[in-house]
């Protein structure tokens, strides 16, 4: 079954002694991760993990000021 444009399995991971995973290659290469990348590991109860690259956080929050600074001239 071919999944949805954008979509990904990557497979599973385990969790080692001290709590780490190793994410999958064909995952950061999808994602453009490379070592010293921050990541932010965000979670919520009910729905799990996600692991976000900490550039892509302050890009969507700069866009998020963009768009207030944008609103707010136009009042």
């Amino acid at each position: 079954m071919k999944s949805p444009v954008g979509k990904h399995i990557f497979g599973t991971v385990k969790v080692g002694e001290k709590g780490q995973i190793v994410i999958p290659k064909e995952a950061r290469q999808v994602f453009g991760i490379k070592p010293g990348d921050t990541l932010l590991l965000l979670g919520d109860e009910e729905q799990g993990i996600a692991i976000v690259k900490n550039d892509v956080l302050i890009n969507f929050a700069h866009d998020i000021l963009k768009a207030q600074g944008t609103a707010e001239e136009k009042e």
